[in-house]
């Protein structure tokens, strides 16, 4: 009895251009070139070899299209010697992207159109020779589509910066087609491992069910199926081990038939942890190893043999935690009514889930390496986020992704892959993604990061929207087909919940109902193009997506520019536009910026205020939303998810980081507000009269207001109430009054806490600059700065801080703002960075010169940045990367936007 072969086919791949004038594939012999890239995509052996300019500089993208037109080859040669007890043979393919005709030696095996199913394919052991050659022959995706839709006709899917709408009809990651944030790359290629496999029986499947009761007692069972008939007296050795190999548990089960379901079914009470999302305890992981274990028979010739044959073994690494959506009836009303709640509750605690929507990290997938996975989840990790959106016009990501997200404790919320469009459901389709579904299920289902399956982003919601589409046949795959997999594959013990679709919820698939279901609030920069300070007014029970572009730091506009000349220089030339793809977005941030900043024609300064306008949009619109996690019956925001977390190529987007993983202004707004403790103030101006100017224009925009409320809120994300003191700092812009005043606060456990309702404190008249106005009412407070600090009841170490400022900031004059004694002190050893001021510091920006990064050193990385600075209130943050190295160091700030060397 022979254990399992498993050859991975890394080696000796070549590719080539189809050739049409060759009538047969197999006929393909000329122009050969060797691949340098394994998995591989064709456009990264093209510009590896040369053959085509980097797609991510200047207008390069436009130059690359007639590789999408075209077909591709890729031939692999391998040896292969027959074991002579093995009888079963099988291809694995883990994915090809995407239509696909594969041939060993000769004979066709395979037609792949699912870039997202795992192929396996059997082989009789006799279409195996000691020299073989796979062939791969890749037909373009573009063209087939089109042809598809030619016989189907033309759906509603997306808009023009979404792609071609005939995407729907190829099951590819759609995103490859354009979206409004990357370019249009159709890429081919076997972009996943393909692995032969020989064998006399082998271990098809294991399924783990690691559970905890309600009372967080936990249990494992594990199911386990064969391929294969396994020798008399053979038995499963099943083993549970810490990560460190200490055993656990172990046993020996019978291996008489295929299926063995409850191989076996262990009480764990005492020997195993429960696994934590982050912020709320430890990642408790363990191996649960099952091998296929054969004795030999002993014959009269021989003596007995103890010795044992491992045919075949397989590990999976679980966590023990249950994991629900709890959506029920609130206790009482808010501003939007009653309704029910959509949280997250794990281990039987309700968690405030603070995250981001995922992108794929690159057009080109195969360049993504685990390194580069793992730093852009642990950037989210250290961004104080725990949970992250697997958007479904992307792909599933590989098993790195989910790993680290286990080691991490971010929760995943993945979408299944279809994305804003009318996807058909003929028979061919439906099975197709039944597949599709089975195959990513059976892979992912393991994982205790795994929160929620949901079937689409935005399809129900867009056909709402365009309100002329008659047929929305893909129904029956996200309310039939999706939801039958995900209970069949994950119960039924513990299922891991299901959400029909992104934004989904209310009566008659509204989806913008605030009151049920999640929410995607695009009302703030697309939709009806509301000012970001009506985010208060425009939340929900969960909000999935939300967002605002912004401009990546000018090094990586550098980048992009690859060179150009001074008149590409600017936010309105041809090659920033090419590097934009949000729709409409001339129009879109004009009105943001202009009601917000100064207008300006120097793109240094323009890069800087994008970047603080989403950077206080977004803080703003997390910091409001958490005050609506109210603790038991008042949840009624469970869930802020930002779009997006990460670019797919260097480009100005929605990203929090961009494509180099550089974090964004917006980035360091989120990760306050996320902390464990955090503090919030709103400011509601008593204008004049009742028609007066909106919100938006705060206090700035209306001289003659008469004062202002204040009311403050605490966050506290730990299961502990913790006593502090709060403490309000005031500061006149315009002059040198201040107030400061301190109260003894509680922070309850797990939700928000009002703290305190005031009139906002100002200066006399006789300081305050005159007014315009003779008006006895008038006050003002129009021209002062509000710091509220948490500090820790017993050692006054700062729990939390947040500055109000007077808005829109385009009214205040920059001289107030230019000269603030700004203070920075560095301490290159240690990394330890102090920055204090004299007076009020908005937005103050830190970072290193152009010479950052270079040499193959690292880049200089900042714990805390895009600083709100308060006179008295000197703030600490770290630098890794500078070390003793000669990079110096900048800032710029509101007022000063260009970058000042320190």
């Amino acid at each position: 009895m022979s254990r399992i072969h498993n050859l991975e086919l890394n080696t000796n791949w070549s590719w080539k251009q189809r050739e049409p004038a060759v009538e047969s594939v197999l006929d393909e012999v000329d122009g050969w070139k060797p691949a340098q890239a394994y998995p591989s995509e064709i456009h990264v052996e093209l510009l590896k070899s040369g053959a085509i300019p980097d797609p991510y500089l200047g207008f390069n993208e436009n130059k690359v299209q007639w590789i999408s037109k075209a077909e591709w080859l890729y031939k692999c040669t391998f040896d292969f010697t027959a074991d002579a007890v093995d009888d079963h043979a099988l291809l694995e393919f883990l994915g090809l992207d995407t239509i696909c005709d594969v041939y060993l030696n000769g004979a066709k095996i395979l037609a792949a159109d699912n870039m997202f199913q795992t192929h396996v394919v059997p082989l009789e052991l006799s279409s195996l020779k000691q020299q073989n050659t796979l062939l791969l022959h890749f037909k373009s995706a573009l063209l087939l589509a089109k042809e598809l839709e030619a016989q189907m006709g033309v759906v509603r899917a997306g808009s023009t910066n979404l792609g071609d709408p005939s995407r729907v009809y190829v099951r590819k990651a759609q995103y490859d087609w354009r979206w409004d944030w990357g370019p249009e790359l159709m890429t081919c290629g076997p972009y996943r491992p393909i692995t032969l496999k020989t064998y006399t029986v082998r271990i098809k499947d294991v399924q783990t069910h690691a559970l905890l009761s309600d009372a967080n007692a936990p249990s494992l069972t594990v199911d386990v199926t064969l391929d294969g008939s396994p020798p008399a007296g053979s038995s499963l050795r099943i083993t549970l081990a810490s990560l460190d190999g200490k055993v656990l548990r172990t046993a020996d089960v019978s291996a008489s038939t295929s299926v063995i379901g409850g191989a076996v079914s262990w009480d764990l009470s005492g020997v195993v942890e429960p696994w934590w999302p982050v912020g709320y305890g430890a990642q408790a992981l363990y191996n649960v190893s099952v091998s296929l274990v054969s004795i030999p028979a002993s014959s009269s010739s021989q003596p007995p043999s103890d010795a044992e044959a491992i045919l075949d073994e397989k590990t999976t690494r679980i966590g023990f935690r249950r994991v629900a959506l709890v959506q029920e009836p609130l206790a009482e009303a808010d501003q939007y009514g009653t309704g029910t709640t959509f949280l997250f509750e794990v281990n039987g605690v309700r968690m405030f889930m603070g995250g981001s929507n995922w992108v794929p990290a690159d057009n080109l997938l195969t360049t993504i390496s685990p390194e580069r996975y793992r730093a852009w989840l642990t950037l989210l990790r250290d961004g104080n986020q725990n949970m992250v959106r697997l958007w479904g016009g992307g792909v599933y990501e590989p098993d790195v992704f989910y790993d680290t997200c286990d080691e991490l404790g971010i929760l995943v919320w993945q979408d299944f892959q279809f994305a804003c469009g009318v996807y058909p459901a003929h028979d061919a389709f439906v099975a197709s993604g039944r597949k599709e579904a089975e195959d990513n299920v059976r892979r992912l289902r393991h994982h205790p990061s795994l929160a929620l399956f949901c079937g689409n982003n935005e399809d129900y919601q867009l056909i709402l929207q365009w309100g002329d589409v008659k047929d929305f046949p893909a129904i029956k795959i996200y309310e039939e087909v999706l939801p039958e997999v995900v209970s069949a594959l994950t119960g039924p013990h513990a299922p891991v919940p299901y959400h029909r679709g992104s934004p989904y919820g209310g009566k008659g698939w509204d989806t913008a109902d605030p009151t049920v279901g999640d929410v995607h609030q695009w009302n703030v920069w697309g939709g009806k193009e509301f000012p970001w300070q009506d985010y208060v007014k425009l939340g929900g029970r969960f909000v999935s997506e939300f967002g605002i572009p912004s401009h990546p730091e000018m090094k990586t506009i550098e980048y992009w520019m690859d060179g150009a000349g001074a008149e590409a220089r600017h936010a309105q030339s041809a090659l920033m536009a090419q590097h934009c793809r949000a729709g409409s977005f001339e129009r879109r941030l004009a009105i943001l910026m202009n009601e917000g900043f100064r207008v300006t024609e120097d793109l240094e300064t323009y890069v800087y205020n994008t970047r603080l306008m989403a950077a206080e949009a977004v803080g703003y619109a997390y910091q409001v939303w958490r005050r609506k996690w109210g603790g038991r019956g008042k949840e009624y925001t469970a869930g802020v998810l930002v779009w997006q977390l990460n670019d797919c190529w260097p480009v100005t987007s929605w990203a929090i980081a961009d494509y180099f993983l550089r974090p964004k202004p917006i980035y360091f707004t989120i990760k306050r507000q996320l902390e464990t403790y955090s503090v919030g103030i709103m400011r509601t101006v008593i204008k004049n009269r009742a028609n007066d100017r909106p919100p938006q224009y705060y206090e700035y925009g209306n001289f003659q207001s008469y004062g202002a409320t204040l009311e403050i809120w605490g966050t506290n994300s730990s299961l502990a109430p913790r006593a502090a003191t709060l403490e309000l700092h005031c500061v006149d812009l315009k002059s040198r009054w201040t107030h400061t005043e301190t109260h003894a606060v509680t922070l309850l456990p797990n939700q928000a806490t009002e703290l305190l309702a005031l009139p906002c404190p100002g200066p006399p008249q006789d300081v305050a600059a005159a007014p315009p106005t003779g008006d006895a009412q008038f006050t003002s407070t129009h021209s002062v700065v509000v710091g509220a600090r948490l500090l820790d009841g017993e050692t006054g170490k700062v729990l939390a801080r947040y500055a109000d400022w007077p808005q829109p900031y385009r009214f205040i004059e920059p001289a107030l703002l230019s000269q603030p004694g700004l203070d920075v002190k560095i301490d290159r050893a240690t990394g330890e960075v102090r920055v204090s001021a004299e007076r009020p510091v908005k937005g103050l920006w830190l970072s290193a010169t152009s010479d950052d990064g270079k040499e193959g050193k690292e880049e200089a990385k900042w714990s805390d940045n895009a600083l709100d600075v308060m006179p008295g209130d000197p703030q600490v943050v770290f630098v890794k990367g500078l070390g003793e190295r000669e990079v110096g160091v900048g800032a710029s700030w509101l007022g000063r936007e260009k970058v000042q060397p320190l």
